[in-house]
């Protein structure tokens, strides 16, 4: 995963949002569009962009498509905030 599309891919509020009710369960985009008052156009371009920066995993059953947080996101953004706590830490303010 690249940081730099992990951050731009949490960068917008409505991706956060969508983050926050698929780390209680996973959801059909039917759901997310109705929890959110999204419109398929929308709900589809920001779950696009999440997935896109491996955020996000998906599988189809039937007619729907179910969202939900990829674990290896969970384990390397770990990685990532323990990485940057240590840069920031070390960094000399002025």
């Amino acid at each position: 995963m690249e940081i730099v599309n992990i951050l731009k891919a949490l960068s917008d509020e409505t991706r956060l949002r969508i983050i926050n009710l698929l780390m209680v369960k996973e959801l059909c985009v039917c759901e997310i569009e109705a929890l959110l008052g999204l419109n398929q156009s929308n709900a589809s371009r920001h779950l696009n962009k999440l997935s896109s920066a491996d955020i996000l995993k998906s599988y189809k059953k039937g007619q729907y498509v179910y969202y939900f947080i990829n674990s290896d996101f969970i384990k390397n953004i770990k990685v990532c905030m323990k990485h940057l706590d240590k840069i920031l830490t070390n960094m000399i303010y002025y």
